[in-house]
């Protein structure tokens, strides 16, 4: 049987850095308000002319160089964004194939928010287990800026730009493989976190307000509440299934919304502070880039070894959620 092994990470941040005293100058916040309630000091935002698709690049080409596996084995490219180069067609990981020189790939998106990370982990598990695909790349990418209101102060501080990306590819080893994804959606929420955005769902009778829709809003207090009860559970839920204790767990990555979502989390679980990744500070909410990067981080810093377990835990819009159970198992 075909498993699926996580053999690579690569992250991108853009270079430019917004700091909570720039975005003092912009609306009526300042850094003590900012950090207390999140724990943001800083994020990343794209150049004007660089898209999603140039973010998710960057974060592949060092994914793949540091798979071991060779370019023109990679047969299926999947992006997550909520920020897509274009919001109809073409889908950004048909963007990013060409950009890499990936032809006659299976590629495409999908939206999820900030669950998309592990939402595509699990298809490219499943793809793999079955036969059908043996190395696929996936992608969380994200130009939050271009869908942010800088006149809001609730959610203008939150968000930031960067890509992260993975190789998953197929192994006879079940010593590598993922252990177990659990994603999740409950509709009934989706008006907590939303981008309205002129769908059929909310027709514009303007240019204006189709300018306005296109920007992220978001009940932030229903949101927090909803989030720490369902990461929480969702962790429990996965870790018991698979007879895993919490303390078997070498790095707790959650999806980097808030430092409070994230302390509130890794207490419930008991998890230790050297267990929990903490990216939020420097990139803030990057959506279903955070993952990935954070990953990288880790990987970057040389706290990530071979063979060491990562555990994934994501919450986002839709509402959607989802864990993860991830041996970290490199080809070199």
């Amino acid at each position: 049987m075909a498993y699926a092994a996580l053999r690579s990470i690569g992250a991108y941040a853009p270079k430019n850095i917004l700091t909570n005293e720039d975005l003092a100058k912009m609306v009526d916040t300042s850094d003590d308000w900012i950090t207390k309630r999140t724990g943001i000091k800083e994020r990343r935002i794209a150049d004007k002319n660089e898209t999603t698709s140039d973010m998710g690049v960057k974060a592949a080409q060092k994914a793949i160089e540091r798979s071991g596996i060779a370019k023109e084995e990679i047969d299926m490219v999947i992006c997550a964004t909520i920020s897509p180069d274009y919001f109809c067609m073409p889908s950004t990981a048909t963007l990013i194939s060409n950009k890499l020189g990936l032809q006659n790939v299976t590629a495409f998106d999908i939206s999820a928010a900030c669950t998309g990370f592990v939402y595509i982990l699990s298809i490219a598990k499943a793809f793999i287990e079955s036969g059908m695909k043996k190395n696929v790349l996936i992608i969380g990418a994200e130009k939050l800026s271009a869908i942010t209101d800088y006149t809001d102060r609730g959610t203008c501080i939150l968000f930031g730009d960067g890509a992260g990306a993975a190789i998953v590819g197929a192994t006879n080893d079940k010593s590598e493989a993922i252990i177990d994804v659990h994603t999740g959606a409950d509709g009934s929420f989706a008006d907590l976190l939303m981008t309205p955005n002129g769908g059929t769902g909310s027709p514009h009778d303007s240019l204006e307000q189709e300018a306005g829709s296109c920007y992220m809003q978001m009940k932030g207090n229903e949101t927090f509440k909803v989030a720490v009860r369902t990461l929480t559970k969702d962790v429990e839920d996965i870790l018991a299934a698979n007879n895993i204790a919490s303390e078997q767990v070498d790095h707790f990555v959650p999806h980097q919304a808030n430092y409070r979502i994230i302390k509130a989390v890794g207490d419930a679980l008991g998890m230790s502070d050297a267990q929990v990744v903490l990216t939020v500070h420097k990139y803030g909410n990057t959506s279903g880039a955070s993952i990935p990067m954070a990953i990288n981080d880790i990987y970057e810093e040389g706290k990530l070894k071979a063979g060491e377990l990562l555990l994934l835990d994501a919450f986002g819009g839709g509402l959607t959620w989802g864990s993860a159970l991830v041996p970290f198992s490199p080809l070199r």
